[in-house]
């Protein structure tokens, strides 16, 4: 009888983060707990729990704070694993949930294959602080818009009409026609919508430069119908290093845009979207979809494959031919981020 081996680590540390303290739990090559307990979450006491343990793989899960983390404990000579978190249902199904048993549930996993665990990719802190500064801007449009219903709303309620016009223009034009009983309720929010109007046009030229100081590959992207600085600033910081993908063809389910699989015999069910990883880049991404495949877009090979999808002129044709481009979309930038070809809107139709 053949035997087989398995390799598995000296040993393993699991680490389940938390603001305050977090739980470590470090187990053998054969299994058994060497030791564990708990840590305050700072950079100081971290390193002096982690620069006395020999060097172990370490196993934690994706969260905020879990970059400077990983960035920490690897300076101590350990191999750092960040997982994602949606994979490990043995922990978030557990029917005795406690951080210190996930951490040793975090160690245990680690004697596994390291791609059973599928490690997430870990971002730059220069490419942290730029998804900052893109949340931010995002967080600012969300606020004005809802302060901008709530007038609108509260004049309907009063028999009032606001204007239809844009975001900018707005206080200017409802500032005469709010009713007297509302004055004071909505002076406050008409005086703030100027200054974050202000603060918005701010972000939007800081992300400007931004794409400018990336002349490559954005400046490729912004060639496409629909893809604007802040989709083709946020595809390429949660991308960062395109050889990570083996084929461009990976780069549609990266972002949640490939159908989920439940297969079993015979059984073979169309499910929808898996809706994984970045979700504001998926967002940008089938919002670009939609402007290619409007009647007034310029013709592409892009276009032509969602009205062939969409072309029976269903609700739900129509939002498949959305997803549809917004993943051939995905692994277009891809490849011509890779192979730096120059973008020709119709190349597939021309050659065939």
């Amino acid at each position: 009888m053949k035997h087989v081996t398995v390799e598995v680590p000296a040993s393993c540390i699991g680490l389940d983060l938390s603001d305050e303290k977090s739980s470590f739990c470090m187990i053998n090559g054969q299994g058994q707990i060497m030791c564990e307990g708990r840590v305050e979450t700072s950079d100081q006491d971290l390193r002096r729990v982690f620069a006395q343990l020999e060097a172990s793989r370490i196993v934690l899960e994706a969260s905020p704070q879990c970059h400077w983390i990983a960035r920490l404990l690897r300076t101590l000579g350990h191999e750092v694993i960040v997982i994602n978190p949606r994979r490990l249902q043995l922990i978030h199904e557990s029917a005795s949930k406690t951080d210190r048993n996930d951490a040793r549930m975090l160690a245990r996993v680690g004697r596994l294959d390291v791609a059973l665990l599928q490690p997430v990719h870990e971002k730059s802190p220069e490419t942290l602080a730029v998804r900052t500064q893109m949340r931010a801007r995002t967080q600012l449009i969300r606020t004005r818009t809802s302060l901008i219903n709530l007038v609108r709303n509260a004049m309907k309620t009063f028999g009032c009409k606001a204007p239809s016009c844009s975001a900018p223009a707005f206080v200017r034009k409802v500032a005469v026609l709010v009713p007297d009983i509302l004055r004071s309720a909505l002076e406050p929010v008409l005086r703030v919508l100027a200054p974050l109007e202000a603060e918005i046009e701010r972000a939007n030229e800081a992300l400007s430069r931004r794409c400018d100081e990336r002349s490559t590959p954005v400046a490729v992207f912004r060639e496409l119908h629909g893809v604007g600085p802040v989709l083709a600033l946020a595809f390429t910081m949660a991308i960062e290093d395109p050889r990570r993908f083996k084929t461009s063809r990976t780069v549609g389910a990266y972002f949640g845009l490939t159908r989920k699989r439940a297969q079993s015999g015979k059984s073979d069910p169309q499910l929808g979207i898996s809706k994984e990883g970045d979700r504001s880049v998926r967002s940008l991404l089938v919002t670009a979809a939609t402007h290619i495949l409007k009647p007034s877009a310029p013709d592409s090979d892009l276009k032509r494959y969602g009205q062939r999808i969409a072309r029976r002129g269903s609700k739900r044709d129509r939002g498949r031919a959305r997803i549809a481009v917004a993943r051939k979309l995905a692994v277009l930038m891809h490849r011509l981020w890779t192979t730096g070809e120059v973008y020709e809107p119709l190349r597939t139709s021309a050659v065939a």
